[in-house]
């Protein structure tokens, strides 16, 4: 008998799958010389256990240089499987074996105590900007040349709370000692209790004279050694603990009168398991104040639902600065020059003092500042101009019609042909030259540190945000990078009646149009890891767009796994059905009468109609609407639709689909609800994908993107848009079946699935399904789901 690898006793179940063996020895095997495993596992494959159990056995391994695994994924409910998986592998160890430490990333808003209870000024709409001042104000209190000391701030906030108890005035001491106001009842004393859990401290801020402070932040500054080494104020002891999650974090810390988010971020390069989202990696601003420490060789990297990596790092690399930005950053270099300007021979004010002060420090001139607010006040100009320009031009009565104004895009170049963009080529014009956008940035930043010091108000500055993004937009180069002017609908009654502004939120957009080189040069920073997906296929593209070629020419191996559904065929019925294809010019718009749209809707109330749920996924939310409305007429079941809205409402309809006798939901396969969705067990019965979801290619964009994927990699098309869109497809599909018990039928409806042609898309299924999904014709449907509804386990 051979030895069992030493991964046996971190895998938290008692027999891995033959998958899991196999991916598991694999990713090992990538990482130990610094590569990485690119992984297709069916729902099923239990790829988190997979992932989790590979990276811990690296880390386990003194010998293997890894000391942590970072964990991101975009969609929340896998989020808590890791977590779920985290917990059942410390349940399952050897007894003589540590618990694995882990911790959930989360944002502010989530554990900062004032905010969870919108207490002292602060909810999550304003945690970010109220938090940054009460820290600036903490710091400057305690720092040189501060007032006071950490201790002594602690000390005063705790003695508020002890006067409260020891008067038992509730709202009069509270008053008296300045902190705001009273608070909530809670037991004994007036304590701030978050989540149940009572912290040492008043329901809101504190003040030390006249100066507001947050005193749990000054307890983490005070626990901290004249080292500076955060990991010693952390206030408990994280590796006896296991997995840490949000809750529990704000109560072992704000129960022990520390910031919950600064120990988070002591946290980080501490534990052994770090679980987040893509922008804990990728957001340039997330990792340079925040989650850098992560970013090294001792690093075992999960990237979870891999198929997205590619659209959600070109989104967080993208960039944009919104008109009103222009306007409050124009404002705030008003502010910041005014002092000097009102100065009276002689006499210079304390104002004057401090911006010369902070001007000379980092070394800007009055000069500059001027010159990049006059740039952005022309900006403004010039983007009024395009965007009243092109609305007279397009929609003549568009000032009659503001609220039937859809959103919309002025490209500023020929998105097929790379050229300087327009707004760059009017800036020489006008005589705005490389200083000006070369020096953006650093006046921003600067500008900040002035107001943050002349001004009380906590919030958040416009002008190094605007900086930094005119700075990108001078220096990155224009094959890579569209640029547009975003045009976004909304309403605003205070804009003149007769301006755009009225009815749009126009912005200057930089967009990238190839991310793989931004994502395969994160991806080097680590020390090997796992990218995995239910829907990777093909490979050779998916190396491609995530740079993972680029590193394997550079020595670092790519390994390549792809496992099917392991569970019983004869469990599901998988059909690829020939009808019409479901194009725009085939079907028309929705309402239209035509056999292309008769066909899919027999083809769908074919499957709809069968008992249980049924999943059915539209190209748009339109078609969906056109969908519902249309089987509504022929169902005696009831049929939801699903429309774009936000997080709450599409949560309730989950609801309202899982609840009582079967239903039919209909929705776009575009939306949250056929990707990441758990329907496990009875929770859905069939899915139908009706047509291919390739979004709408007359965006410019969308051509940029095109035309820069043509130039890397000649298939521009079937690289950026095709093959994304066959795997919203199949994730709808593969919600079906989660497990060896489960039945059901997967219907992908439309000729392009079925057969090979000038447009088909059956080539970039793996193999695998191209063997499973059989074509079957329409008329032959209710046939084969007759036939399978016949099979002796589906009695």
């Amino acid at each position: 008998m051979t030895n069992p690898p030493p991964w046996t006793d971190i895998f938290g179940h008692a027999e891995p799958y033959p998958e899991q063996a196999d991916g598991i020895d694999a990713a090992v095997d990538a990482a130990e010389d610094g590569g990485f495993l690119a992984l297709e596992g069916a729902c099923g494959t239990g790829k988190t256990m997979l992932a989790l159990t590979a990276g811990l056995d690296r880390v386990r391994d003194p010998d293997s240089g890894f000391e942590r695994v970072f964990v991101l994924t975009s969609v929340k409910q896998q989020l808590r499987q890791f977590e779920t998986d985290l917990e059942t592998i410390n349940a399952t160890l050897p007894d003589e074996y540590d618990p694995v430490s882990g911790l959930t990333l989360v944002g502010k808003a989530d554990v900062c105590p004032y905010a969870r209870e919108n207490r002292g000024g602060i909810d999550r709409e304003n945690v970010y900007e109220r938090c940054e001042g009460l820290r600036e104000r903490t710091r400057n209190l305690v720092g040189d040349g501060g007032a006071t000391t950490t201790s002594n701030l602690v000390s005063e906030a705790r003695s508020q709370q002890v006067g409260l108890m020891d008067s038992g005035t509730g709202a009069a001491s509270a008053d008296a000692g300045g902190g705001g106001s009273a608070g909530t009842d809670s037991g004994a004393g007036d304590y701030l209790s978050v989540d149940g859990e009572p912290t040492p401290y008043r329901p809101d801020t504190e003040e030390y004279e006249v100066t507001e402070f947050c005193p749990f932040y000054a307890g983490f500054l005070d626990d901290l050694p004249e080292d500076g080494d955060p990991a010693e104020a952390v206030p408990f002891d994280v590796t006896e603990l296991g997995h840490v999650g949000p809750t529990e974090l704000v109560r072992l810390a704000a129960g022990h009168g520390s910031c919950p988010h600064s120990v988070m971020g002591a946290l980080v390069p501490e534990v052994e398991v770090v679980i987040g989202n893509y922008y804990h990696a990728f957001d340039p601003v997330t990792t340079g104040t925040f989650t850098g420490a992560l970013l090294d060789d001792a690093t075992f990297v999960v990237c979870d639902e891999a198929h997205m990596l590619e659209p959600h790092v070109r989104d967080l690399v993208s960039d944009a600065v919104a008109d009103a930005s222009l306007r409050d950053a124009e404002n705030e270099l008003t502010r910041v020059v005014q002092p000097l300007s009102f100065e009276t021979a002689g006499a210079e004010s304390d104002d004057a003092e401090l911006v010369r002060g902070e001007l000379s420090d980092a070394d800007v001139t009055v000069e500059e500042i001027e010159s990049v607010r006059e740039f952005y006040a022309d900006l403004r100009r010039e983007l009024d101009r395009r965007v009243t320009e092109r609305l007279d031009r397009e929609r003549p009565d568009w000032r009659a019609s503001m609220r039937e104004l859809d959103d919309d895009e002025i490209a500023l170049r020929d998105p097929e042909e790379p050229a300087k963009d327009e707004i760059t080529a009017w800036a020489e014009r006008e005589g705005y030259g490389d200083r000006v956008w070369a020096r953006a940035r650093q006046v921003g930043a600067v500008v900040k540190r002035v107001l943050d010091s002349l001004e009380a108000e906590d919030k958040r500055r416009a002008a190094p945000g605007v900086g930094r993004t005119l700075n990108a937009w001078y220096r990155e180069g224009h094959e890579e990078f569209f640029r547009a002017i975003d045009l976004e609908r909304t309403w605003d009654e205070t804009a003149p009646p007769d301006s755009w502004r009225r009815a749009y939120n126009a912005s200057l957009a930089l967009y990238n149009c190839l991310p793989s080189e931004p994502i395969g040069d994160r991806l080097a920073e680590f020390g090997g890891g796992v990218l995995m997906s239910a829907t990777l296929e093909p490979m050779d593209v998916f190396r491609e767009v995530t740079g993972l070629d680029h590193l394997e020419a550079q020595g670092r191996p790519v390994i390549e796994r792809t496992y099917g559904l392991s569970f019983p065929e004869e469990n599901r019925a998988s059909l690829a059905v020939d009808a019409p294809k479901f194009t725009h010019q085939n079907r028309g718009a929705p309402g239209e009468e035509n056999d292309t749209r008769l066909a899919h809707l027999d083809a769908t109330a074919a499957v709809a109609a069968r008992e249980g749920n049924v999943l059915v996924g539209t190209p748009s939310y339109a078609e969906a609407t056109w969908m519902a409305e249309s089987l509504s007429e022929r169902l005696d079941k009831p049929v939801l639709l699903d429309e774009s809205s936000g997080d709450r409402a599409t949560e309730s309809l989950k609801d309202d689909f899982f609840a009582g006798e079967g239903k039919v939901l209909v929705t776009s396969l575009r939306g949250t609800l056929t990707e990441g969705v758990d329907y496990r067990g009875d929770r859905l019965a069939a899915a139908v994908v009706c047509g291919v979801p390739i979004i709408n290619t007359s965006r410019p964009r969308t051509r940029a993107v095109i035309t820069a994927y043509d130039r890397r990699f000649e298939s521009g098309f079937e690289t950026a848009l095709t093959v994304p869109a066959v795997r919203k497809a199949r994730q709808a599909v593969g919600r079906v079946i989660r497990g060896p018990d489960e039945r059901g039928v997967r219907v992908l409806l439309d000729a392009r699935y079925a057969r090979e042609s000038w447009n088909g898309v059956r080539e970039y299924l793996p193999e695998h399904e191209r063997e499973e999904y059989q074509p079957v014709s329409p008329d032959m449907l209710a046939l084969a789901l007759d036939r399978f509804d016949r099979q002796p386990d589906g009695d």
